[in-house]
């Protein structure tokens, strides 16, 4: 089986904060413009990293005419690693490593021994999956996640910090785990996040910026659809209003957390409705084009082989093993963080997915996907403004 590897020509996500703020004058960061491959225009005397949620590279050029400040804007390609996901894509905007470092391996997955009986995370809940009791208190997302964050550094080396994004994010799970040391600004409306981002910048600090709908259109809809493109033409006015009142040294930067693709129910496969699938296996996390499967004492061997043989034409299946020595979830890969990747890895290939139309009866009912190796999930843009 021909294993799929990360493109070591590209520019990471987890580079793109630590290069701002080394543009910006901060001291303490790896990247920037001289010892990074993200180059970016200066001098800059106030910044913001604004996340597009599900804005992949492909789409964006495919629907460039939706698009034309954005695109009047694009500058590189950069990847985001692996899973493709927005848990994991924010952790590595929030601490400036890869997966295999910060911890946040997927849209769900396994969480240590020392949280006895919590078994599988979603991770942009921060309750079991796929439901059950808040768990903010009782595995406090810190312990989960207790690199600093770029945040907090900025912080510490005296840079005024913000994150300005949805208000019902501001206490989430995820938010302490990867956003933590910034100032929230808590917005409704995609004027008011255009407005925070304009006045961050105006009083010569740092904001990170999020804006989720266009993810959101794309997983009912599918990405491409008209929906889809409806919203990728207010999410170009967004950034064209920001560009528009950048300062003199004012920097915008826009970035994705990944791509997306529109899954093919041909090439779909139910886990809970396989019994080769669910054989010696205790949990099952990720999602539907990133699986992280949990087995049963002595059964690895059984699993990978039964996972490879059943999806062989609809994904890549790894032991945890291969998928790190192939760089899957980075160069490093803590230790307290290797039991979070499951004892089997399956990533989606082409437009494959692997539901679980039991467990998970909405993830499964959506259109559009991502989380998997393809160009169209990994690739996502640099969008770049100076004022």
């Amino acid at each position: 089986m021909e294993v799929p590897h990360l493109d070591p020509s590209l520019p990471h996500l987890a580079d793109v904060i630590p290069a701002v703020l080394t543009a910006m004058g901060a001291s303490g960061f790896t990247g920037g413009p001289v010892d990074a491959p993200i180059e970016l225009p200066g001098p800059v005397a106030g910044a913001c990293v604004l996340l597009v949620d599900g804005l992949g590279a492909e789409l964006l050029d495919a629907h460039a005419d939706d698009a034309p400040v954005l695109t009047g804007l694009r500058g590189r390609t950069l990847q985001v690693g692996f899973p493709s996901t927005t848990a994991a894509g924010l952790a590595a905007v929030g601490t400036g490593v890869r997966s295999g470092e910060h911890g946040m391996v997927g849209y769900s997955f396994r969480v240590p021994d020392a949280f006895p009986g919590t078994g599988v995370i979603n991770a942009l809940r921060w309750r079991p999956h796929p439901w059950g009791e808040d768990l903010r208190e009782r595995v406090p997302p810190e312990q989960i996640q207790p690199l600093p964050t770029t945040f907090e550094r900025a912080a510490a080396a005296g840079i005024a910090v913000s994150v300005v994004s949805g208000a019902e994010f501001a206490h989430s799970g995820l938010t302490r785990a990867v956003l933590r040391g910034a100032r929230y600004r808590g917005v409704h409306a995609i004027g008011e996040l255009a407005a925070g981002v304009v006045d961050v910048i105006a009083g010569r600090g740092f904001c990170y910026g999020y804006h989720s709908e266009l993810d959101l259109v794309g997983h009912l809809h599918g990405p491409g659809s008209l929906p889809w493109r409806m919203q990728l033409r207010q999410v170009d006015r967004l950034v064209e209003s920001v560009v528009e009142a950048l300062p003199p040294g004012g920097l915008l930067a826009v970035v994705a957390d990944h791509g997306m693709v529109t899954v093919d129910s041909a090439t779909t496969v139910d886990i809970d409705a396989s019994l080769p699938l669910l054989a010696g296996v205790q949990a099952v996390g990720g999602e539907a084009r990133a699986r992280h499967v949990y087995v049963t004492d002595g059964a690895v061997g059984d699993v990978l082989a039964a996972w490879r043989e059943t999806l062989a034409d609809t994904a890549w299946v790894l032991s945890r093993d291969e998928a790190v020595a192939a760089g899957w979830f980075g160069d490093r890969v803590r230790d307290d963080v290797r039991p979070r990747i499951g004892d089997v890895v399956a990533a989606a290939r082409d437009r494959a997915a692997m539901v679980r139309r039991d467990t998970e009866p909405l993830e499964s009912s959506l259109i559009g996907h991502h989380g998997s190796l393809t160009s169209a999930e990994q690739n996502i843009p640099l969008l770049l403004a100076l004022g």
